[in-house]
């Protein structure tokens, strides 16, 4: 509501004008302000992803200079691939990994006067302000600073490096606002189950599939290194097809300009400026959608109880003659059912097994690619299998938020913390636990080495023992509340920063834990005997991680069971 009257005041200022850009942006300072207020866990979460962010812009601006000193046609492959990355980034990335921050709620505004291509506008200007957008043009930057290295000399230089800034601020206004545009369509489109299941899937395909494509492409460069101007040859190829579609377009400006082909300049700022009208046109008639409430999920089914009573029908029937009706056995039921027909659950769960599929997969190539068999090799196949596993635990590393103030029953029932923690673990592993083994044997059969098959599946069950684990902590220590918002992506403003972080503490502690495991598999995977033991060894120390970290958290949980209620409560 704060949010609306503050809205509807900027609407009126200035004897009843149109609200302009910068009143969108002094809301967003406003609110950015207003949610550090007592949340020093928020504060902390936006220095560290500040810190991240300053440092991965320098070494952009870094790689960017060095690539300077090379020849023109390597500076172009660079600029190519850099500026795809960066809108493909921005597209699809956060969708995976981090959320879109929708502090300003399209909904919010159903009830103003604000013309939806102005609002649309004052949005897209509200969304340079953060970390992201920052760091994005920070690093980019680095393409000014090499085309004044490169061309500062030369005739056109000046006009070169005026180019490359013009497409480092077009690249940066297209990947906001394709990242915009397609969060609100998929607000609007994902009212059906199967749409939504599919557009996670498609988002978890391309998104992890970014990383492992320019490991591969490292690779093949690495491989052929002895004819490297056939790599070379075989990279321009690339590039050339990229610098005529919007990801790359405006990233190889000054190339064009520097050699006087002005014609070529302008038409690809053309595709550039064209991509981003039609992107604001297509996210100026899907806010409408998103800002009409939510759709509902059809009519309800009748629940056919096969005879056996009102709460044994509760438990879905692949779980019945399993789990009993006991607090365990109705959290595990409740949790099974909603990971699958809540929203935000499900594109949360197909995304990351999405994900933990392709990524081990497309790493374990990479890997094979640049070492044929051996350690190097060895190593590539232990990190794919340990992210696996690590992705599946990682669903749980603010379980508590997608329940918000439901928690409350759990409280007043008086779950025992670790047999909440326990029941929630077992649900998500009903999930990720055959993905997850379905996908080691893909690698090991891709990489033509199924004698490591035991192994794999010693350091999957270690890994993701050891991922519920460190979940189990930091939901109960750091958990956050999750927009309100029928766009299953949204994230409160500041909550990126967090998500971020926590993903990348749960990442390194899933690591750490599962250590003595993934060493026992270097030292004894290599042999026959050795890689049974390792699989006996991996199970072992795989539950007995889960079972000591949801002890340890559930008696945590159980101390501060009313904090972690008020903080997964979205504030109104």
């Amino acid at each position: 509501m704060a949010l609306a009257v503050e809205a509807a005041t900027a609407t009126t200022t200035g004897a009843g004008r149109d609200p302009r850009a910068w009143d969108f942006v002094r809301l967003k300072l406003r609110l950015l302000r207003n949610g550090f207020r007592g949340q020093a866990w928020r504060v902390v979460a936006f220095v560290f992803g500040l810190l991240f962010g300053l440092w991965a812009a320098g070494l952009a601006v870094l790689g960017f200079s060095v690539s300077a000193d090379a020849s023109p046609d390597v500076g172009f492959v660079v600029a190519a691939f850099a500026g795809t990355a960066v809108v493909l980034g921005w597209t699809l990335v956060p969708l995976l990994f981090f959320g879109v921050d929708e502090t300003l709620d399209p909904a919010r505004f159903a009830l103003l006067p604000v013309p939806r291509m102005i609002l649309a506008r004052g949005m897209l200007a509200a969304a340079f302000v953060g970390v992201p957008a920052a760091a994005t043009m920070l690093g980019t930057s680095g393409l000014v600073l090499a085309a004044g290295r490169r061309f500062g000399e030369a005739e056109l230089g000046a006009a070169a490096v005026g180019a490359a800034f013009v497409g480092v601020v077009t690249g940066l206004t297209l990947g906001v606002v394709a990242s915009r545009a397609v969060t609100s369509a998929f607000a609007a489109l994902l009212r059906s189950r199967r749409v939504r299941d599919l557009a996670a899937v498609i988002i978890a395909v391309l998104a992890s599939s970014i990383g492992p494509l320019q490991w591969a492409i490292t690779a093949a460069v690495q491989q052929g290194s002895l004819d490297q101007q056939g790599s070379l040859d075989r990279a321009m190829r690339i590039a050339e097809v990229l610098s005529w579609t919007p990801l790359a377009a405006p990233y190889v400006l000054p190339y064009d300009v520097a050699e006087g082909q002005w014609a070529v300049a302008g038409l690809r700022l053309a595709i550039t400026l064209g991509t981003i009208a039609a992107l604001m046109w297509w996210w100026s008639g899907t806010i409408e959608s998103a800002m009409i409430g939510v759709a509902t999920g059809g009519a309800a089914k009748p629940v056919k109880g096969a005879g056996t009573g009102a709460v044994a029908a509760l438990i879905p029937r692949a779980l019945r003659g399993v789990v009993r009706p006991t607090a365990f056995g109705a959290i595990l039921a409740r949790e099974s059912r909603f990971w699958w027909r809540d929203a935000r659950r499900r594109a949360s769960l197909v995304s990351i097994l999405m994900a933990s599929a392709v990524l081990p997969i497309a790493l374990n190539l990479a890997s094979s690619g640049a070492a044929s068999r051996g350690r190097t090799s060895e190593l590539g196949f232990s990190f794919a299998v340990t992210m696996a596993g690590t992705m599946g635990g990682m669903l749980l590393a603010n379980q508590f938020a997608f329940d918000g103030n439901a928690y409350t029953a759990h409280l007043l029932a008086g779950v025992p913390g670790r047999v909440e923690l326990r029941a929630r673990a077992a649900a998500i592993a009903l999930v990720a636990v055959p993905v997850q083994v379905v996908v080691v044997v893909a690698v090991t059969l891709l990489a033509g080495t199924p004698e490591q098959l035991p192994t794999g599946f010693g350091m999957l069950a270690a890994s993701f023992g050891s991922a519920i684990a460190a979940a189990a902590v930091l939901s109960v220590l750091a958990p956050y509340a999750l927009p309100e918002n029928a766009n299953p992506f949204a994230i409160n403003s500041g909550g990126g920063s967090a998500k971020g972080m926590l993903a990348l503490v749960a990442l390194i502690g899933t690591l750490v834990i599962s250590m003595p495991v993934l060493v026992a598999a270097f030292l004894l995977g290599s042999s026959a005997a050795g890689a049974w033991l390792v699989l006996a060894i991996g199970l072992a120390y795989g539950t007995a991680a889960a079972l000591l970290g949801t002890y340890i958290a559930g008696d945590v949980l159980e101390r501060r069971g009313p904090e972690v209620l008020v903080a997964v409560t979205p504030r109104r």
